[in-house]
């Protein structure tokens, strides 16, 4: 039976979830945080590979910017030549591109950062997907209204996808210029471990063929409402908010994109055939979501129909962004079938990340976004190296911001470990 107490410990530390965070009442020290270790949640700097284009200078310079403002080292700013500004990459082109990064990255590099915003599509697979997968046309294009090949990673509790599945899922640096592009690489930086207070925005349209997500609105907001404000919105434009966080909608063209403030760290789509094209092919792009202040987007670059596989499914990319995940990885995750989809936005942003420490009576209390829902282990040592001793077991429910309170008395380090049989986020 899982309980949020430790059975050994006096006045034992314990874990819950609640709606926010408390004040502190005492100063906390930089002790009180390494006194308590927590499973590690979201990729970082050194699980990612930045990829620049050679011939093309606004590459060269956006991708270096990258690395430099994520601390992302030199030999993991890996330099390639292929023509730029196609919206089309060829596949001897790609081949090329790929014996490059072949030779250059190693095991440990998890995900690809694309510092370009063109090319989008490898011939007939979108970009980010053949430099995750590899090329595979048989398995990830498709001619008419067809299903492709699954992603093994789709809603997974994997922490490295390339480890795990010999795939690094892979998003564009995109923007209409260089400033722009850093303009999204700042935001993506601020958004870091700030917990931002703002609104999911999941909009029920009249276009009856990409309004198709709304069927999932329900569930979305009576699992993840505890955690996060969610409001849905009826009619087809969204106006003048101030606290965008999330948006998900189903049109075209998306009506008074500008009037609207997103948080930095922010993810918005909408559900259109030619999202990802990003140069535009008279409907709006997940391009143009960057552009007005989001931090992440998504759209398909060829014909996908109204498959919701082949998008974003809204509950997934929510629960596992709020979980403390990266944007790469909350993204990839929440797509079934990522073959013909464009991911776009700062890779590394990661504003549910990160703990909080203050002081209350007589504990210390951590809280945290960054715990998924599951089952964890409760182990304790007099030494921060151990050995560690199990003194109980959290049960960890919902979603949303968790105290884990040790009591200030008590000397002994503290960690949780995921259990083995920690279940998925929900949809």
């Amino acid at each position: 039976m899982w309980a949020a107490a430790a059975a050994q410990a006096p006045d034992p530390p314990s874990v819950r979830a609640d709606p926010a965070p408390a004040r502190a009442a005492l100063a906390p020290s930089r002790a009180d945080l390494a006194r308590v270790s927590l499973p590690s949640i979201g990729l970082r700097a050194r699980d990612i590979a930045v990829v620049v284009n050679d011939a093309d200078p606004a590459s060269v310079e956006v991708g270096r910017y990258y690395a430099a403002q994520r601390g992302i080292p030199p030999e993991r700013l890996i330099r390639v030549r292929f023509t730029p500004g196609r919206e089309t990459m060829s596949f001897a082109e790609f081949e090329r591109v790929q014996a490059v990064l072949d030779a250059k990255v190693g095991a440990e590099v998890q995900g690809y950062a694309l510092a370009w915003t063109l090319p989008t599509r490898v011939e007939c697979m979108s970009v980010t997907a053949a430099f995750a997968f590899g090329f595979d046309p048989g398995s990830y294009c498709a001619e008419g209204c067809l299903a492709t090949k699954a992603s093994p990673y789709f809603n997974s509790v994997s922490r490295a996808p390339f480890t795990d599945y010999r795939m690094r899922p892979s998003m564009l640096l995109a923007a209409s210029d260089v400033e722009s592009a850093k303009r999204l690489i700042d935001r993506g930086l601020r958004s870091d471990e700030s917990w931002p207070e703002g609104k999911a925005y999941l909009q029920n349209t009249s276009d009856a063929s990409r309004n198709v997500r709304a069927e999932s609105y329900p569930r979305v907001r009576q699992v993840l409402g505890p955690a996060y404000p969610i409001e849905v919105v009826e009619g087809n434009a969204l106006e003048g908010k101030a606290d965008v966080m999330f948006h998900f909608t189903g049109v075209a063209e998306v009506a008074n994109m500008a009037s609207n403030h997103f948080l930095d760290g922010a993810i918005a789509d909408h559900l259109t055939s030619w999202g990802g094209a990003l140069i535009g092919r008279g409907q709006t792009t997940a391009l143009e979501w960057l552009t007005v202040g989001a931090t992440g987007s998504y759209g398909t670059s060829s014909e996908p129909c109204n498959f919701r596989g082949k998008f974003p499914e809204v509950g997934i990319v929510m629960a596992h962004y709020l979980s403390g995940e990266s944007l790469l990885e909350a993204y990839w995750k929440s797509v079934q079938m990522p073959g013909q989809g464009v991911f776009v936005g700062d890779p590394l942003a990661r504003p549910f990340g990160g703990v909080r420490v203050s002081r209350s009576g007589g504990s210390t209390v951590i809280e945290t976004r960054a715990l998924p829902p599951g089952n964890y282990f409760l182990e304790a040592s007099r030494s921060s190296f151990g050995p560690f001793q199990a003194v109980g077991a959290v049960r960890a429910a919902g979603f949303g911001i968790r105290k884990i309170t040790v009591p200030a008395t008590d000397p002994r380090y503290f960690r949780l470990r995921s259990a083995p049989d920690a279940p998925k986020a929900a949809s």
